[in-house]
């Protein structure tokens, strides 16, 4: 079975047979056209194949890196907001109980206690 190949100097189709072009693909000899041009095959499909598959691999192993550091953030995300909430429990259990969240002082009227003696104190910033 034979195979054209195209000179990639002057242009000329010749035909080789399959068994030489795989050998010249995977030697990367020097040939030479019917007119005397010396060529030579840089890449076999071989490499080519090679080649695509570490690209894929490389690809991979981004988005594996991609996906972990995903993970670590919403696990610290997660993290935080089970921090914020359980705070938030904690002074709404000590308020409940009367106990003032600026001087830990444990008062029977806290809302009024709070309007005197620290007013600049808002529950927006307990977050």
């Amino acid at each position: 079975m034979m195979e054209t190949i195209i000179c990639c100097r002057c242009g000329i189709r010749f035909d080789v047979s399959k068994t030489w072009k795989a050998a010249r693909l995977n030697d990367k000899a020097t040939f030479y056209c019917p007119n005397g041009d010396a060529q030579h095959f840089t890449e076999s499909e071989l490499d080519r194949v090679r080649r695509e598959r570490d690209r894929l691999k490389q690809q991979i192993a981004e988005r594996d890196d991609s996906i972990a550091r995903a993970r670590q953030r919403a696990d610290a995300a997660e993290r935080s907001a089970s921090a914020r909430k359980g705070v938030i429990t904690r002074l709404k259990r000590r308020a409940a109980a009367g106990v003032c969240p600026c001087c830990n002082r444990t008062f029977e009227n806290l809302l009024r206690h709070m309007s005197s003696q620290h007013p600049t104190f808002a529950a927006e910033e307990v977050k």
